[in-house]
Protein backbone atom coordinates (compact mmCIF):
# COMPACT_ATOMS: atom_id res chain seq x y z
CA UNK A 1 0.00 0.00 0.00
CA UNK A 2 1.63 2.92 -1.41
CA UNK A 3 1.78 6.01 1.22
CA UNK A 4 0.23 9.54 0.11
CA UNK A 5 -0.01 12.90 2.06
CA UNK A 6 -1.88 16.18 1.34
CA UNK A 7 -0.59 19.68 0.67
CA UNK A 8 -3.40 22.50 0.98
CA UNK A 9 -2.81 26.45 0.41
CA UNK A 10 -5.63 28.35 2.19
CA UNK A 11 -6.35 32.17 2.51
CA UNK A 12 -6.90 34.42 5.42
CA UNK A 13 -9.57 36.85 5.80
CA UNK A 14 -11.34 38.84 7.96
CA UNK A 15 -13.94 37.68 10.26
CA UNK A 16 -16.47 40.47 9.63
CA UNK A 17 -15.42 41.27 5.63
CA UNK A 18 -14.60 38.10 4.53
CA UNK A 19 -12.03 40.28 2.78
CA UNK A 20 -7.98 38.72 2.65
CA UNK A 21 -5.87 39.66 4.79
CA UNK A 22 -1.71 39.92 5.49
CA UNK A 23 -1.00 38.22 8.21
CA UNK A 24 0.93 35.15 7.44
CA UNK A 25 4.03 36.28 9.33
CA UNK A 26 1.75 36.01 12.38
CA UNK A 27 0.03 32.76 12.23
CA UNK A 28 2.82 31.08 11.07
CA UNK A 29 5.06 31.95 13.59
CA UNK A 30 3.36 30.07 16.79
CA UNK A 31 3.02 26.63 17.74
CA UNK A 32 4.61 23.67 16.00
CA UNK A 33 1.56 22.54 13.82
CA UNK A 34 1.01 25.90 12.98
CA UNK A 35 0.38 26.29 8.77
CA UNK A 36 3.46 27.95 7.02
CA UNK A 37 3.67 30.91 5.21
CA UNK A 38 3.54 31.07 1.45
CA UNK A 39 3.92 33.92 -1.44
CA UNK A 40 1.44 35.52 -0.58
CA UNK A 41 1.07 37.36 3.10
CA UNK A 42 -2.82 36.59 2.59
CA UNK A 43 -2.20 32.21 2.10
CA UNK A 44 -0.81 29.81 3.89
CA UNK A 45 -0.40 26.64 3.57
CA UNK A 46 -0.37 23.04 5.72
CA UNK A 47 0.45 19.05 5.48
CA UNK A 48 -0.14 15.84 6.86
CA UNK A 49 2.20 13.44 7.70
CA UNK A 50 3.03 10.18 5.02
CA UNK A 51 -0.86 8.44 5.37
CA UNK A 52 -1.89 4.74 4.79
CA UNK A 53 -5.56 4.91 4.59
CA UNK A 54 -7.78 7.38 3.52
CA UNK A 55 -9.49 6.81 7.43
CA UNK A 56 -5.97 8.53 8.68
CA UNK A 57 -5.88 10.82 6.01
CA UNK A 58 -9.22 12.51 6.78
CA UNK A 59 -8.25 12.79 10.37
CA UNK A 60 -4.99 14.42 9.56
CA UNK A 61 -6.60 16.96 7.16
CA UNK A 62 -9.54 17.77 9.89
CA UNK A 63 -6.65 18.00 12.91
CA UNK A 64 -4.39 19.88 10.14
CA UNK A 65 -7.16 22.78 9.23
CA UNK A 66 -8.40 23.13 12.71
CA UNK A 67 -4.83 23.59 14.09
CA UNK A 68 -4.60 26.82 11.29
CA UNK A 69 -7.77 27.72 12.36
CA UNK A 70 -6.71 27.84 15.62
CA UNK A 71 -3.40 29.43 14.45
CA UNK A 72 -5.63 32.07 12.59
CA UNK A 73 -8.16 32.92 15.02
CA UNK A 74 -5.45 34.38 17.86
CA UNK A 75 -4.39 36.79 15.05
CA UNK A 76 -8.43 37.29 15.00
CA UNK A 77 -8.35 36.16 11.29
CA UNK A 78 -9.92 33.11 9.61
CA UNK A 79 -8.56 30.27 7.11
CA UNK A 80 -11.07 29.21 4.58
CA UNK A 81 -10.06 26.74 2.23
CA UNK A 82 -10.55 28.89 -1.62
CA UNK A 83 -8.40 28.61 -4.31
CA UNK A 84 -9.01 32.49 -5.23
CA UNK A 85 -10.82 35.29 -3.19
CA UNK A 86 -14.05 35.94 -3.80
CA UNK A 87 -13.37 39.88 -3.01
CA UNK A 88 -10.99 42.38 -4.22
CA UNK A 89 -7.55 41.83 -3.23
CA UNK A 90 -3.96 43.42 -3.75
CA UNK A 91 -1.88 40.89 -2.59
CA UNK A 92 1.42 41.43 -0.90
CA UNK A 93 4.58 39.39 -0.98
CA UNK A 94 5.91 37.68 1.53
CA UNK A 95 9.48 39.44 2.44
CA UNK A 96 12.11 36.77 1.73
CA UNK A 97 15.05 36.95 -0.91
CA UNK A 98 13.65 34.59 -3.21
CA UNK A 99 10.16 36.00 -3.21
CA UNK A 100 11.16 39.17 -3.80
CA UNK A 101 13.67 37.90 -6.74
CA UNK A 102 10.25 36.07 -8.20
CA UNK A 103 8.40 39.78 -7.99
CA UNK A 104 10.77 41.64 -9.28
CA UNK A 105 11.44 38.97 -12.01
CA UNK A 106 8.11 38.14 -13.14
CA UNK A 107 6.02 41.68 -12.17
CA UNK A 108 2.43 41.19 -12.69
CA UNK A 109 2.29 37.27 -13.06
CA UNK A 110 3.85 37.28 -9.20
CA UNK A 111 1.80 39.88 -8.06
CA UNK A 112 -1.69 38.57 -8.66
CA UNK A 113 -0.74 35.04 -7.91
CA UNK A 114 -2.95 34.40 -5.17
CA UNK A 115 -4.05 31.26 -5.60
CA UNK A 116 -4.33 27.95 -3.41
CA UNK A 117 -4.21 24.35 -4.75
CA UNK A 118 -3.88 21.25 -3.13
CA UNK A 119 -0.84 18.97 -3.59
CA UNK A 120 -0.93 15.33 -3.33
CA UNK A 121 1.85 13.38 -2.89
CA UNK A 122 1.71 9.39 -3.42
CA UNK A 123 4.82 7.28 -2.87
CA UNK A 124 6.87 5.68 -5.64
CA UNK A 125 9.90 3.11 -5.03
CA UNK A 126 12.28 4.72 -7.52
CA UNK A 127 12.78 7.91 -10.02
CA UNK A 128 12.28 5.27 -12.59
CA UNK A 129 8.90 4.37 -11.89
CA UNK A 130 7.71 7.94 -10.62
CA UNK A 131 8.85 8.89 -14.63
CA UNK A 132 6.87 6.14 -15.82
CA UNK A 133 4.45 7.17 -13.68
CA UNK A 134 4.03 10.70 -14.42
CA UNK A 135 3.98 9.94 -18.46
CA UNK A 136 0.74 7.63 -17.47
CA UNK A 137 -1.45 9.75 -15.68
CA UNK A 138 -0.94 13.16 -17.54
CA UNK A 139 -4.24 12.09 -19.74
CA UNK A 140 -5.88 11.81 -16.42
CA UNK A 141 -5.07 15.31 -14.31
CA UNK A 142 -7.94 17.62 -16.39
CA UNK A 143 -10.68 15.26 -14.81
CA UNK A 144 -9.24 15.75 -11.44
CA UNK A 145 -8.96 19.41 -12.25
CA UNK A 146 -12.62 19.74 -13.25
CA UNK A 147 -13.45 18.01 -9.90
CA UNK A 148 -12.05 20.37 -7.78
CA UNK A 149 -12.60 23.83 -9.37
CA UNK A 150 -13.19 25.67 -6.98
CA UNK A 151 -12.08 29.45 -8.14
CA UNK A 152 -15.18 31.11 -9.99
CA UNK A 153 -14.63 34.48 -9.03
CA UNK A 154 -11.86 37.02 -9.21
CA UNK A 155 -11.25 40.35 -7.97
CA UNK A 156 -14.85 40.85 -6.66
CA UNK A 157 -16.08 39.81 -10.46
CA UNK A 158 -17.68 36.22 -11.69
CA UNK A 159 -14.82 35.27 -14.11
CA UNK A 160 -16.90 32.81 -16.06
CA UNK A 161 -14.79 29.63 -15.33
CA UNK A 162 -14.87 27.08 -12.53
CA UNK A 163 -11.35 27.19 -11.54
CA UNK A 164 -10.22 30.61 -12.88
CA UNK A 165 -6.91 29.78 -10.61
CA UNK A 166 -5.78 27.38 -13.23
CA UNK A 167 -5.69 30.27 -15.85
CA UNK A 168 -3.90 32.42 -12.92
CA UNK A 169 -1.73 29.38 -11.89
CA UNK A 170 -0.30 28.69 -15.77
CA UNK A 171 0.46 32.33 -16.40
CA UNK A 172 4.16 30.81 -14.92
CA UNK A 173 6.60 29.76 -17.55
CA UNK A 174 7.11 26.17 -16.08
CA UNK A 175 3.41 25.64 -15.45
CA UNK A 176 0.76 22.92 -17.04
CA UNK A 177 1.08 19.63 -18.89
CA UNK A 178 4.11 17.88 -20.02
CA UNK A 179 5.62 15.72 -22.93
CA UNK A 180 6.43 12.00 -21.76
CA UNK A 181 9.82 12.02 -20.43
CA UNK A 182 10.50 8.00 -20.96
CA UNK A 183 13.45 8.27 -18.69
CA UNK A 184 14.91 10.24 -15.25
CA UNK A 185 17.49 11.34 -17.43
CA UNK A 186 15.56 12.78 -19.61
CA UNK A 187 13.60 14.72 -16.92
CA UNK A 188 16.15 15.71 -14.96
CA UNK A 189 17.92 16.73 -18.26
CA UNK A 190 15.09 19.11 -18.97
CA UNK A 191 14.45 20.52 -15.55
CA UNK A 192 18.76 21.07 -15.61
CA UNK A 193 17.88 23.11 -19.10
CA UNK A 194 14.74 25.13 -17.94
CA UNK A 195 16.88 26.27 -14.41
CA UNK A 196 19.90 26.88 -17.33
CA UNK A 197 17.69 29.08 -19.46
CA UNK A 198 17.50 31.66 -16.61
CA UNK A 199 13.92 32.09 -16.72
CA UNK A 200 13.47 30.03 -13.58
CA UNK A 201 15.23 30.71 -9.81
CA UNK A 202 15.66 26.99 -9.10
CA UNK A 203 13.91 23.59 -8.76
CA UNK A 204 11.20 24.90 -6.98
CA UNK A 205 9.79 26.51 -10.01
CA UNK A 206 9.15 23.74 -11.93
CA UNK A 207 5.72 24.11 -11.61
CA UNK A 208 4.31 21.00 -13.65
CA UNK A 209 0.44 19.91 -13.80
CA UNK A 210 2.72 16.66 -11.87
CA UNK A 211 6.70 16.43 -11.41
CA UNK A 212 9.06 14.16 -9.12
CA UNK A 213 9.31 15.49 -5.41
CA UNK A 214 12.88 17.09 -4.53
CA UNK A 215 12.62 16.16 -1.36
CA UNK A 216 10.60 13.21 -0.81
CA UNK A 217 10.63 9.59 -2.65
CA UNK A 218 7.19 10.16 -4.00
CA UNK A 219 5.69 12.54 -7.42
CA UNK A 220 3.67 15.19 -6.39
CA UNK A 221 0.32 16.24 -8.22
CA UNK A 222 -0.12 19.31 -8.16
CA UNK A 223 -3.23 20.11 -10.64
CA UNK A 224 -6.15 20.62 -8.12
CA UNK A 225 -7.86 23.50 -6.56
CA UNK A 226 -7.99 23.72 -2.88
CA UNK A 227 -11.25 21.86 -1.62
CA UNK A 228 -13.39 24.06 0.67
CA UNK A 229 -15.06 20.30 1.72
CA UNK A 230 -12.37 18.20 3.25
CA UNK A 231 -14.10 15.30 1.55
CA UNK A 232 -13.51 16.34 -1.73
CA UNK A 233 -9.64 16.37 -0.85
CA UNK A 234 -9.68 12.85 0.84
CA UNK A 235 -11.42 11.61 -2.83
CA UNK A 236 -9.06 13.66 -4.38
CA UNK A 237 -6.32 11.70 -2.55
CA UNK A 238 -7.44 8.34 -3.19
CA UNK A 239 -8.32 8.71 -6.79
CA UNK A 240 -4.48 9.88 -7.23
CA UNK A 241 -3.54 7.14 -5.34
CA UNK A 242 -5.18 4.53 -7.33
CA UNK A 243 -3.64 6.67 -10.88
CA UNK A 244 0.11 6.48 -9.50
CA UNK A 245 -0.74 2.61 -8.99
CA UNK A 246 -2.72 1.51 -11.97
CA UNK A 247 -0.10 3.50 -13.72
CA UNK A 248 2.87 1.96 -12.03
CA UNK A 249 1.84 -1.12 -12.68
CA UNK A 250 1.21 -0.49 -16.25
CA UNK A 251 4.74 0.46 -16.33
CA UNK A 252 5.72 -3.09 -15.22
CA UNK A 253 3.60 -4.34 -17.84
CA UNK A 254 5.27 -3.32 -20.39
CA UNK A 255 1.82 -0.74 -21.42
CA UNK A 256 3.04 2.22 -23.15
CA UNK A 257 1.97 6.05 -22.44
CA UNK A 258 -1.21 7.48 -24.25
CA UNK A 259 0.62 9.14 -27.18
CA UNK A 260 -1.23 12.42 -26.15
CA UNK A 261 0.67 16.05 -26.86
CA UNK A 262 0.90 18.66 -24.52
CA UNK A 263 -0.67 20.87 -27.12
CA UNK A 264 -4.34 18.54 -26.58
CA UNK A 265 -4.01 18.03 -22.81
CA UNK A 266 -4.06 22.27 -22.49
CA UNK A 267 -6.73 22.07 -24.04
CA UNK A 268 -8.05 19.62 -22.16
CA UNK A 269 -7.21 21.58 -18.91
CA UNK A 270 -8.30 24.80 -20.64
CA UNK A 271 -11.92 23.09 -20.69
CA UNK A 272 -11.98 21.51 -17.36
CA UNK A 273 -11.23 24.93 -16.08
CA UNK A 274 -13.99 26.60 -17.87
CA UNK A 275 -16.43 24.20 -17.63
CA UNK A 276 -15.35 21.67 -14.06
CA UNK A 277 -18.38 19.31 -13.61
CA UNK A 278 -20.85 21.56 -15.43
CA UNK A 279 -21.15 20.89 -19.09
CA UNK A 280 -18.33 19.05 -21.20
CA UNK A 281 -15.06 17.76 -21.01
CA UNK A 282 -12.38 16.19 -22.94
CA UNK A 283 -12.68 12.91 -22.71
CA UNK A 284 -9.06 11.54 -21.61
CA UNK A 285 -8.77 8.40 -23.78
CA UNK A 286 -11.34 8.82 -26.84
CA UNK A 287 -9.79 13.07 -26.77
CA UNK A 288 -13.31 13.79 -28.10
CA UNK A 289 -16.04 15.80 -25.98
CA UNK A 290 -18.02 14.09 -23.43
CA UNK A 291 -20.61 15.21 -20.31
CA UNK A 292 -18.48 15.30 -17.33
CA UNK A 293 -20.05 12.26 -15.64
CA UNK A 294 -19.11 10.47 -18.60
CA UNK A 295 -15.51 11.49 -18.16
CA UNK A 296 -15.67 11.05 -14.50
CA UNK A 297 -16.89 7.67 -14.83
CA UNK A 298 -14.22 7.11 -17.28
CA UNK A 299 -11.43 8.06 -14.12
CA UNK A 300 -13.32 5.75 -12.27
CA UNK A 301 -13.53 2.56 -14.23
CA UNK A 302 -9.06 3.34 -14.82
CA UNK A 303 -8.82 2.74 -11.23
CA UNK A 304 -11.36 0.11 -10.12
CA UNK A 305 -9.39 -2.57 -9.42
CA UNK A 306 -6.88 -0.66 -7.47
CA UNK A 307 -9.19 0.94 -5.70
CA UNK A 308 -11.04 -2.32 -4.72
CA UNK A 309 -8.06 -3.98 -3.76
CA UNK A 310 -6.46 -1.15 -1.48
CA UNK A 311 -10.27 -1.27 0.03
CA UNK A 312 -10.98 2.25 -0.95
CA UNK A 313 -13.60 1.58 -3.92
CA UNK A 314 -17.20 1.70 -1.64
CA UNK A 315 -15.78 5.33 -0.38
CA UNK A 316 -14.56 6.56 -3.73
CA UNK A 317 -17.49 6.23 -5.21
CA UNK A 318 -20.09 7.50 -2.73
CA UNK A 319 -17.66 10.48 -2.29
CA UNK A 320 -17.72 11.09 -5.78
CA UNK A 321 -21.83 10.10 -6.03
CA UNK A 322 -21.84 12.87 -3.49
CA UNK A 323 -19.42 15.42 -5.46
CA UNK A 324 -21.47 15.34 -8.53
CA UNK A 325 -24.72 15.53 -6.94
CA UNK A 326 -24.35 18.91 -5.57
CA UNK A 327 -21.65 19.53 -7.49
CA UNK A 328 -17.80 21.43 -6.78
CA UNK A 329 -16.51 24.09 -4.95
CA UNK A 330 -17.13 26.82 -7.75
CA UNK A 331 -20.90 25.43 -8.17
CA UNK A 332 -20.91 25.88 -3.99
CA UNK A 333 -19.73 29.28 -4.11
CA UNK A 334 -21.67 30.83 -6.81
CA UNK A 335 -25.07 28.77 -5.46
CA UNK A 336 -24.30 31.13 -2.40
CA UNK A 337 -23.70 33.83 -4.57
CA UNK A 338 -27.17 33.76 -6.47
CA UNK A 339 -29.04 33.33 -2.85
CA UNK A 340 -27.04 36.08 -1.28
CA UNK A 341 -25.96 38.66 -3.86
CA UNK A 342 -23.36 39.09 -1.42
CA UNK A 343 -19.66 37.76 -1.99
CA UNK A 344 -18.94 38.02 1.86
CA UNK A 345 -21.30 35.45 2.11
CA UNK A 346 -19.73 33.13 -0.11
CA UNK A 347 -16.43 33.64 2.21
CA UNK A 348 -18.53 32.97 5.25
CA UNK A 349 -19.95 30.32 3.99
CA UNK A 350 -16.84 28.21 2.81
CA UNK A 351 -15.19 28.96 6.31
CA UNK A 352 -17.63 27.06 7.91
CA UNK A 353 -17.16 24.09 5.66
CA UNK A 354 -13.48 24.15 5.78
CA UNK A 355 -13.81 22.88 9.38
CA UNK A 356 -16.82 20.70 8.47
CA UNK A 357 -16.49 17.50 9.15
Amino acid sequence: MRSFGVEEEMLLVDPGSGAAVALAEAVTGGADDAPVAELQREQVETDTAPCATLDELAGQLRARRRAAANAAGRENCQVVALATSPLAVRPSTTPTERYRWMVEEYALTAHEQLTCGCHVHVGVESEDEGVAVLDRIRVWLPVLLAMTANSPFWQGCDSGYASYRQRVWGRWPSAGPTEPFGTPKVYHETVQAMIDSGVLLDEGMIYFDARLSRHYPTVEIRVADVCTASGDAVLLAALVRALVETAAREWRAGDPPLPVRAELLRMASWRASRSGLEGELVHPVMLRPVPAREAVRALLDHVTPVLTELGDHDAAVDLTGRLLDRGNGATGQRRTYGRTGDLSAVVHAAVEQTLRD
